[in-house]
């Protein structure tokens, strides 16, 4: 039987996403869904940047794509671009597509391993072509995919009129205590700074870094991850655009981490991820500073960070989803996506009043999955760069990383194979992005690759990529800003 109640505890991000689908998924069925926020509580809301399952969470909620982007200031993505990490002076984009075509069933990173005088890697992917050119135009047949950069509060903010006019109810105040049902453990109820009581059945946990009933209630444990990915701050600040728009992100290495630059309609926003262990806060605001394009619309918003995830992110009647469940540096844009994982396992594992159990392993089960996958895509870039100008890059470099990287980096260093996965969010575009934008060759390529077919196949590719790139509308005019 279908449980009757739901309280999400924290907005932002993460509690209006969860709101949003869980209002979409059980609509006309009854189900009581509250969400409890305070105003005088701040959020992150630096994630401004996305990979492209987030369009596919918008289309199920049946969001119009226009009213998004006007909603939210936003942008279109086509890749990020990651600028000085396996060298000082290096710049590749990760795209979301493919990179050419097989050629006489041979994969075409082989082809191209034998036959590099056809041109750089990059010149075979159709969205990075546009990406350098400023250029941008939906899919309609071609082999690629796209996302978004918005501004993180207005999406909440607007997740949070959808969800209202499905019958979400908000309710404004602080948490102060948590009830645990003495013979289960499950959460029972919240009171509010107020003296209300909120009682609920199910109940989801977005309150960020505090974990405020997964952690502080529930004590799920923290599994953290500092020693691969040894970022544990960040400083973010807006400024005004200048020039145009890419459609792109971008990610700069620097001496102790890095700076994302992320292009909105109406702004530009900077942020700077460094480690602690590396460099003092002054110093990475003054880094940063030296970064911007124009002078900043804001004070510096600081952020204390352990990367990491929680032991169990279901226990009992709660879920832990966003912040509250774990944290993974946004380098490859991944935390709404975490969210969105969450949200998505949750609605195919969603309990009913017998709780079974296996729920929670389950969903358990699969999110450690998803969060030690992208762990992993996050280290090589960390760990796979030839910089010797810091104290940082070595340490990076000469870590131990985890057994599951270094199966695949092996695999891909003797036979140019990339690993597959039955369930991860980066595929094999995406490995092989960073692996060749960091100079990480395979010793052995396929020996079919190669043959004098192979170079006139290649050519008459890049040449039609290059002409399909040129023939873009540019991104403004695609965002509808162009005079």
């Amino acid at each position: 039987m279908l449980i009757g109640r739901i309280l999400v505890v924290g907005g932002g991000t993460a509690g209006w996403m969860a709101a949003a689908a869980l209002a979409h998924k059980f609509a006309g069925t009854g189900m009581a869904i509250t969400l409890v926020e305070s105003a005088e509580i701040g959020t992150v809301g630096v994630g401004e940047a996305t990979i492209p399952h987030i369009r596919h969470f918008n289309a199920t909620l049946g969001i119009d794509e226009a009213e998004f982007l006007a909603a939210t200031k936003g942008t279109y993505k086509l890749g990020i671009e990651f600028v000085d990490w396996g060298r000082k002076g290096d710049s590749y984009i990760h795209p979301f597509a493919e990179f050419g075509a097989p050629i006489d069933g041979v994969p075409f990173h082989h082809q191209w391993l034998a036959s590099q005088a056809a041109g750089a890697f990059e010149e075979f992917s159709l969205p990075i072509q546009a990406a350098r050119q400023g250029r941008f135009r939906r899919p309609d047949g071609d082999p690629y995919n796209y996302a978004y950069q918005f501004d993180a509060g207005l999406y909440a903010k607007f997740l949070r009129g959808y969800s209202e006019a499905r019958g979400v109810v908000r309710r404004e105040g602080k948490v102060t205590d948590v009830a645990l049902d003495g013979e289960t453990g499950f959460v029972r109820s919240v009171t509010l700074e107020s003296g209300e009581v909120l009682e609920a059945d199910l109940f989801v946990d977005c309150s960020g870094f505090r974990g405020l009933l997964i952690e502080q209630a529930l004590h799920a444990g923290y599994e953290e991850w500092t020693h691969w990915l040894p970022c544990d701050r960040a400083i973010a600040l807006p400024c005004p655009n200048t020039g145009p728009l890419p459609p792109l992100t971008r990610a700069t290495a620097q001496e102790s981490g890095w700076i994302w630059r992320i292009p909105l309609q109406h702004r530009t926003g900077n942020g700077h991820v460094y480690s602690s262990g590396f460099t003092s806060d002054d110093a990475a605001l003054e880094t940063l500073l030296a970064q911007l394009s124009a002078d900043p619309l804001a004070e510096p918003n600081r952020l204390r960070f352990v990367t990491g995830k929680r032991k169990r992110q279901w226990v009992g009647n709660t879920i832990a989803i966003g912040l509250a469940s774990g944290f993974l540096e946004p380098l490859e844009s991944t935390s709404i996506h975490l969210i969105q994982v969450a949200i998505g396992r949750l609605l195919d594992l969603f309990p009913t009043q017998a709780w079974d159990p296996l729920d929670a392993q389950e969903f358990n089960r699969l999110m450690a999955l998803d969060y030690e996958r992208v762990r992993d895509f996050l280290i090589l870039h960390y760990h796979c760069q030839q910089r010797e100008d810091s104290e940082f890059w070595r340490h990076c470099r000469a870590m131990t990383v985890p057994d599951s990287l270094a199966h695949k980096l092996e695999l891909f260093r003797e036979r140019g194979v990339v690993v597959q996965y039955r369930e991860g969010t980066f595929l094999e575009p995406s490995w092989l992005a960073v692996y060749l934008g960091q100079h990480v060759t395979p010793r052995h390529t396929d020996p079919r690759a190669g043959g004098p077919q192979v170079a006139a196949a290649m050519a008459a590719m890049r040449a039609e990529i290059l002409a399909t790139a040129e023939a873009m509308p540019s991104h403004e005019a695609a965002l509808g800003m162009a005079a």
